[in-house]
C-alpha cells in the first residue's frame, strides 16, 4: 500500500507505523523488526455474490477442506507467536462464517488486530455493533463504482444501496470504516463520484486498488487502463487527496498494487515541491516498495500459505502441518526467497529499472499472468523508459 495522504500531507494513521519507518527498513520475514507480515485470510470461499474481478474465484458453497473453528484458531495461536501485528479476515465473504465473531474475538484477544475485508451487502445495525464489542480495528468494504456500475461489478442488482447501508450501520455504531475501489477501464470514469461519496458520507478512508490478473480477473487483463489512463488516474488522487488536506477534510486515501504510484507521486512533487520530494522518498525508501512474500502473506480457506492474496497460484506449505512461522520462513522455498531478494532475479525493465529502491519490482503476480514468468517486467508500470532510465 502507499499513502497519498502520508506521503502529500504528511498525516498519520495506524498502518504508517508499519509501511513508514526505519524498522520496515532490510525486513525479510515482516512488517517491521520484531514483527512478522501483515496476514491476509481467506477464510472462505464462500459468497453470496459473484464478482467479475475476484481474486479467489469465490462460489456460494463452502470449501469442503475449510479450516474449521478449532484450526483457525490454532492458526491464530501460530500468528500471535509469530508477532503478526494485523489478521485481515477475507474471503469470499467473511460474515457467511457462522464462527466469524467467534474468531474475530478470539483474534484481538491475542493481541491481533483484526480487520475485515467484506462486500458490506451482510453489515446489519447489529453486526456493526458486534463489530465495535469485539474491538474489529477497521471494515473494508469493497465498491466499484455509483449505483449500478457497481452492481454490474458484483452480479447483483440492489449491492450497491446495500453495501452504503452497511457502510453506514458502521459509522453509526463508531466502527472505522473504508472503502476498497479497483480501478479498471469500466469504472474509471467513477473516481470523481467515490471522491464525492467519501465527503458526503463522511467516510474515512479508501484504498484504491490496480486490477491484479488473478482468479476471474484474469478475464480482465484488457480492460485494465492503459498507461495513460494509470498516470491520469494518479493524477486525480493526487489532486482530491490534496483538496481534502487543504479544506481541513480528514481522509486516508491510498493505492494499492502499483508501486508505480509512489515513483510517479515523487516525480511530480520534485516539478513542484522539492522539500516535499525528498519528504516523500525518505519514506518510501523506508518501506522498500512491493513487500509481497515479506510484509504480507495470505492463508487461504484450506490452511494453505502464499505470498500474497493475489498470487495463490503459489503455495509455500500448510498451516494444518506446519507452524505459519516455520512455513514463513523456510529458505528452501524458491519462490518465497526469492520474493525476500529479488532484485538479481528480476528482468526486463524492472531489472534495469533505477527506482528499485522503493518499488523492488512491482507485483509478480501481474508479471507471471501475462508473461508466464514469475520474474518478469510488471506489465502494468506506466512509468516511460525515459523515467526509469531503461536502456
Amino acid at each position: 500500500m502507499i499513502s497519498i495522504s502520508k506521503l502529500l500531507c504528511e498525516t498519520e494513521n495506524y498502518g504508517d507505523s508499519l509501511r513508514y519507518s526505519q524498522a520496515a527498513r532490510g525486513q525479510e520475514h515482516g512488517t517491521v523488526a520484531g514483527r512478522g507480515p501483515v496476514v491476509v485470510w481467506n477464510c472462505t470461499r464462500a459468497c453470496n455474490l459473484r464478482c467479475v474481478h475476484c481474486y479467489a474465484s469465490a462460489s456460494q458453497g463452502r470449501h469442503a477442506r475449510e479450516l474449521d473453528t478449532g484450526a483457525g484458531k490454532r492458526l491464530l495461536d501460530d500468528l500471535a507467536a509469530f508477532n503478526v501485528p494485523v489478521i485481515l479476515f477475507s474471503g469470499g465473504e467473511p460474515l457467511l462464517r457462522p464462527d466469524f465473531f467467534e474468531l474475530a474475538g478470539y483474534a484481538a484477544g491475542l493481541g491481533l488486530r483484526s480487520t475485515i475485508s467484506t462486500n458490506g451487502t451482510l453489515i446489519t445495525p447489529e453486526v456493526a455493533r458486534h463489530f465495535r464489542s469485539i474491538g474489529v480495528g477497521y471494515v473494508g468494504v469493497s465498491l466499484d463504482g455509483i449505483g449500478a456500475v457497481n452492481d454490474r461489478f458484483r452480479g447483483r442488482s440492489g449491492a450497491f444501496e446495500a453495501a452504503l447501508a452497511g457502510i453506514r450501520h458502521c459509522l453509526q455504531a463508531g466502527v472505522r470504516v473504508g472503502l476498497r475501489f479497483t480501478i479498471s477501464r469500466r469504472n474509471y470514469d467513477q473516481l470523481p463520484a467515490i471522491f464525492d461519496l467519501l465527503e458526503q458520507e463522511n467516510i474515512p478512508r479508501a484504498c484504491f486498488y490496480h486490477l491484479v490478473y488473478s482468479g476471474r480477473g484474469k478475464a480482465m487483463q484488457d480492460e485494465d487502463l492503459t498507461h495513460v489512463q494509470s498516470r491520469q488516474a494518479l493524477d486525480l488522487i493526487m489532486e482530491r487527496t490534496l483538496d481534502f488536506h487543504h479544506r481541513g477534510i480528514a481522509k486516508e486515501i491510498l493505492t494499492v498494487d502499483n508501486h508505480a504510484d509512489g515513483v510517479y507521486l515523487y516525480l511530480k512533487l520534485l516539478e513542484q515541491d522539492p522539500d516535499g520530494a525528498r519528504r516523500a522518498y525518505e519514506l518510501l525508501s523506508m518501506n522498500g516498495g512491493n513487500r509481497t512474500g515479506i510484509a504480507i502473506a495470505a492463508v487461504d480457506w484450506e490452511g494453505n500459505v502464499h505470498p500474497d492474496q493475489f498470487t495463490l497460484n503459489h503455495s509455500f506449505g500448510n498451516v494444518r502441518e506446519r507452524r505459519f512461522g516455520d512455513i514463513w520462513t523456510d529458505p528452501g522455498q524458491p519462490v518465497l526467497a526469492g520474493l525476500k531478494n529479488r532484485r538479481p532475479l528480476l528482468k526486463g525493465r524492472c531489472a534495469r529499472c533505477r527506482w528499485l529502491e522503493i518499488c523492488n519490482g512491482n507485483f509478480r503476480s501481474r508479471a507471471e499472468a501475462v508473461y508466464q514468468d514469475f520474474w518478469a517486467e510488471d506489465p502494468a508500470c506506466y512509468l516511460t523508459d525515459e523515467e526509469i532510465q531503461a536502456g
